[in-house]
């Protein structure tokens, strides 16, 4: 059913919801897990892989973190850093790379807040053909 689970992680406490819930549904489904993260910073949106900073080190190490801890538990799991707008980057990973669900989770803004923030989340979930799980962090 989902063989290809395409995680997106903001490097902030609310991943740990969708991270949980991912790993019993990877377990279910035997699937695997790649986790990508949006570096959003000046340097990565200037530079783009090219980039060298503070937040591109700490982004790569948190995403490797949480690799292991898939793998820890037997899932299989691959890391991927793109760099860019974070909802422009996830629809075209998943429109070049494939997945069967992307799993999200959100921050619970409402209205004004989303207009502010960008609601990345409305826009992944309206330009992707493949299932959504948005998961409500606490």
């Amino acid at each position: 059913m989902y063989k290809t689970i395409l995680v997106t992680l903001d490097s902030t406490p609310t991943d740990q919801a969708i991270i949980e819930h991912i790993k019993q549904l990877a377990r279910f489904t035997q699937g695997r897990v790649v986790l990508l993260h949006v570096a959003d910073g000046w340097a990565a949106r200037f530079y783009g892989p090219d980039a060298v900073s503070p937040e591109i080190t700490e982004d790569i190490a948190y995403l490797e973190k949480v690799r292991k801890e898939f793998e820890s538990v037997g899932i299989p799991a691959e890391a991927e850093l793109a760099y860019g707008e974070p909802a422009t980057e996830i629809v075209k990973w998943v429109d070049q790379k494939g997945c069967d669900l992307v799993a999200m989770s959100t921050h619970g803004h409402r209205l004004l807040a989303d207009v502010l923030l960008g609601a990345t989340v409305t826009r992944v979930r309206h330009s992707v053909s493949v299932p959504v799980l948005l998961l409500k962090a606490k």
